[in-house]
């Protein structure tokens, strides 16, 4: 039982766990990463002030949800965070990396985008199995990242953020004061002004696999009940 806990928790250690009003403690061991630090964080990723600061792009869905500004997360339900397999991943991230596999996993199914700051990491999971997770970068000390649940409300492929002339690849919308998460160069010391960004390859797959609506849920070190999940199978 031991050595099965001991292979479960290295397998969790780099990815993000989330617990929104779930019962019960988490459990498992969590790789940590540094901190971005903030001071020179590059402008690839603006936090506007209104919602018309960044141009609409049509929607890719008519079931258009709600938008909401950074503090005005939506209530989820805690059964949507139920985790059924995390990937099995071998040593820390580091800034840069990421995984990609949907072997195993459902071929449709509700996507549910995971994102712990402290941990620096995002996880992507459908159905319950976790196809991808990402070290990211995020928001610098005077724009910090919202905290809560947002749904995608618009897809770019070629957003150019409108403020600071920059651009914001595979761009998909969490707020209407101009949170996105997108493709950018994940190093080392960087930040953003509130968005967050994912290697650009990343962001790529991780652009192919939602759809307007699927919920991205922002915590900071706050941890998912993965003791009933499989690893990697």
């Amino acid at each position: 039982m031991a050595s099965w806990f001991n292979a479960m928790a290295k397998s969790i250690g780099p990815k993000l766990v989330i617990v929104l009003g779930l019962g019960g403690a988490a459990w498992g061991a969590m790789q940590m990463l540094d901190r971005p630090t903030a001071p020179d964080a590059e402008p690839i990723a603006a936090q506007a002030a209104s919602p018309a600061a960044e141009a609409a792009a049509p929607p890719t869905t008519s079931a258009q949800p709600v938008e909401r500004r950074s503090d005005q997360p939506m209530e989820i339900d805690p059964r949507a965070l139920t985790v059924k397999r995390v990937l099995a991943i071998d040593g820390p991230f580091r800034h840069g990396d990421y995984v990609w596999d949907e072997k195993g996993a459902p071929a449709t199914g509700p996507v549910i985008i995971t994102i712990d700051l402290k941990a620096e990491t995002l996880s992507v999971f459908r159905d319950g199995y976790e196809i991808g997770a990402a070290v990211i970068l995020y928001g610098a000390t005077d724009k910090p990242s919202p905290l809560g649940a947002f749904p995608i409300t618009q897809k770019d492929a070629d957003h150019v953020s409108n403020l600071y002339d920059a651009p914001m690849p595979y761009a998909q919308r969490l707020t209407s004061d101009g949170v996105f998460i997108h493709g950018s160069d994940v190093e080392y010391g960087r930040g953003t002004h509130g968005c967050i960004g994912v290697p650009t390859e990343f962001a790529k797959k991780l652009f192919g696999v939602t759809k307007i609506g699927d919920v991205a849920v922002i915590t900071n070190g706050k941890m998912l009940n993965v003791g009933k999940a499989k690893v990697g199978a």
